[in-house]
């Protein structure tokens, strides 16, 4: 339908907030009522129906928990099961918000808005009753088209169905997750479906910078600024300007670094070192680690105020060994494309290797997955990846002397477990190939194959 004949209710305990959208859509749409107690609003709903409410998600300052937009979404469900509800959210709630789309709202709006984005909101949602679209059906998350990310588990299709909702947002995002998850692969994702897709994307690995390079690295230079300066430097913030500005390993920082990067973020601008000039920049800000960020700020290892500065939405990834059968649509994904890139045929998984893929805990998650479909590209027989194709990394196994400094022997060995972890170190070391591993064993390439067959390798 038409936004210029629509009844719209709007139910928010503050005020200002109802007098400045009624003074916004009064000219937009047939009809604004506003309402500031929910206790109110079946009374209203009964009177008279409308085509769409904006309904806010906290109505007692000391209870940020949004229980009671739920609550109210519920009750308004109830009564009209098409009822078409767009959520009123501050930034630190927009999870809930999220959470409400899945529940039954059309959409959700963050405050403080940009008005266009109240009317963009406005429209949306009149145009989905004209589509005749069910508020009360469950939503299907969004495919990962488009992001190259892959996933069809149920904790996926929750990655997926945040990066489509919150992507359009200004929002800063923080990404947490296992080494090897894909955090990058989200944080483009994030920035192919803002508004600023058409600007730069730019990504900064903090963990690699040394301390000395920190500031030139993110702020810029000035020519002749230290000794190695011989010309001018475009620092990441700068260069991210009107993009998205992606930190990763942001947990790895120091607590001066963490300064440095709240002071830019603050005042949106950045000075280059040798220079007395300030450069304002226009990012969007996503983060990423794998360190227990919150467990450092307890132990004032990283500052609290950064952190809320970083994560007004977080999204975090799940381990590999969670996901389920995303294991064997990812290995097929990948022998597709190792298949194609070594110019072989796609091969055929077999069920036993699918089989020992599902049983490994897989502590490298996708990259670990990624280097052993790989390698068993490469290597494999015939067109049918087998189990003996698929051999761990040594350095993925926990306790394993490829990640433990010193091996300490509490009682006798099984010979069995000797020969494994020999089998599994040679291997590892001949960087995955099969016939120089075996050559340096002592053994033929089909004995080492039914070794790492009897082994489970």
């Amino acid at each position: 339908m038409n936004a210029k004949n629509a009844r719209v209710l709007v139910v928010d305990d503050e005020t200002d907030v109802l007098f400045a959208v009624k003074m916004l859509l009064k000219t937009e749409v047939k009809e604004v009522v506003t309402e500031k107690n929910p206790e109110n609003l079946l009374s209203l709903l009964s009177k008279q129906p409308f085509d769409v409410i904006f309904l806010d998600m906290n109505y007692k300052s000391a209870l940020n928990t949004g229980n009671e937009g739920f609550f109210w979404l519920n009750k308004i469900l109830e009564k009209d099961k098409s009822a078409t509800v767009v959520m009123i959210t501050a930034y630190g709630d927009v999870e809930l918000a999220v959470r409400a789309l899945k529940e039954g709202a059309t959409d959700f709006i963050v405050k403080p808005w940009r008005n266009e984005k109240l009317l963009e909101a406005l429209e949306k949602a009149c145009a989905g009753r004209t589509s005749g679209e069910s508020k009360n059906v469950p939503r299907r998350a969004p495919t990962s088209e488009g992001f190259d990310m892959l996933g069809q588990s149920e904790a996926m299709q929750d990655v997926f169905y945040k990066i489509d909702k919150i992507a359009p947002t200004e929002a800063n995002v923080l990404i947490l997750g296992e080494n090897g998850t894909g955090k990058e692969l989200v944080a483009r994702a994030l920035h192919q479906k803002s508004f600023r897709a058409g600007k730069p994307f730019v990504c900064a690995d903090l963990a690699a910078l040394s301390e000395g390079l920190f500031e030139s690295e993110l702020f810029g230079h000035k020519k002749g600024s230290f000794t190695d300066a011989k010309e001018d430097r475009t620092g990441r913030f700068e260069a991210a300007n009107g993009g998205t500005l992606f930190l990763d390993e942001i947990g790895n920082i120091s607590l001066p670094q963490q300064a440095k990067i709240l002071t830019a973020l603050q005042n949106r601008l950045v000075i280059p070192l040798g220079s007395n000039q300030q450069i304002p920049v226009d990012i969007r800000l996503v983060s990423a680690t794998n360190v227990p960020i919150y467990e450092l700020a307890a132990k004032n290892q990283f500052r609290k105020d950064l952190i809320y500065r970083i994560n007004t939405v977080e999204i975090t990834l799940p381990p590999l060994r969670e996901r389920g059968d995303d294991v064997i649509l990812l290995a097929r994904h990948f022998a597709a494309h190792y298949a194609a890139k070594n110019h072989k045929p796609v091969p055929f998984v077999s069920e036993g290797a699918i089989k020992k893929l599902k049983q490994h805990s897989w502590p490298g998650n996708i990259r670990e997955l990624q280097h052993a479909v790989e390698r068993a590209i490469i290597l494999a027989d015939g067109q049918e990846l087998r189990p003996q194709d698929f051999a761990f990394s040594a350095m993925e196994q926990p306790g394993h002397p490829a990640t433990t400094p010193e091996l300490v022997e509490e009682g006798p060995l099984q010979l069995s477990e000797v020969e494994r972890t020999t089998i599994m170190r040679v291997i590892e070391r001949n960087k995955g190939n099969i016939s120089k591993a075996a050559k340096e064993l002592g053994i033929t390439r089909t004995a080492l194959y039914r070794r790492l067959e009897k082994h489970d390798i």
